[in-house]
This record gives C-alpha cells, structure tokens and sequence, in this order.
C-alpha cells in the first residue's frame, strides 16, 4: 500500500525544513518519527469482531407471538386514562 499526501505549501515544507534541521534530522526522519508516533497510539492488530447478539436470549425459549403482544397491549392499556 502506498500513502500519499496532498501537496504542501512552500511555507509548510519551509517550516517542516527548519523543524528537521533543529532537530539534527532530516525531513524524512521529522516526518518518520511523527507517524511512529502515531502508530503507537494505535493497536498492533485489529479488534477482535464483536460476537453477534443474534440468539443471544435463546436460552430463555421462544419469544411471545404478535397475538401474545398484541393482547398483553389490550390488557395493560385497557384502564388507561379512564380517571379524567
């Protein structure tokens, strides 16, 4: 894989120049280092993938039907709102 950045202004790599040359480096290694930098913030191999919630309840049986729902809906909201 290659990387490639967008073009630089001739102040930046001016001062990108000066930054090295304080340094007792060159630009390549200036710019080496920020990118080791970088990388260290940055796991060496990629996350492990997220098991699936799918099933994860399958354990507890079968869910209740539409129909099962749908009257425990008419049962709970039957009284509700009767006060006012």
């Amino acid at each position: 894989m290659s990387i490639s950045l967008p073009p630089l202004q001739p102040q930046e790599e001016a001062r990108i120049a000066a930054a090295a040359q304080a340094r007792g480096l060159t630009t390549n290694a200036l710019l080496r280092e920020a990118i080791d930098k970088i990388l260290e913030t940055v796991p060496a191999q990629p996350a492990k993938p997220k098991k699936s919630a799918y099933g994860l309840l399958a354990q507890y049986g079968p869910g209740p039907s539409e129909a099962e729902i749908d009257e425990n809906r008419r049962e709970m909201f039957s009284g509700f709102a009767k006060d006012f």
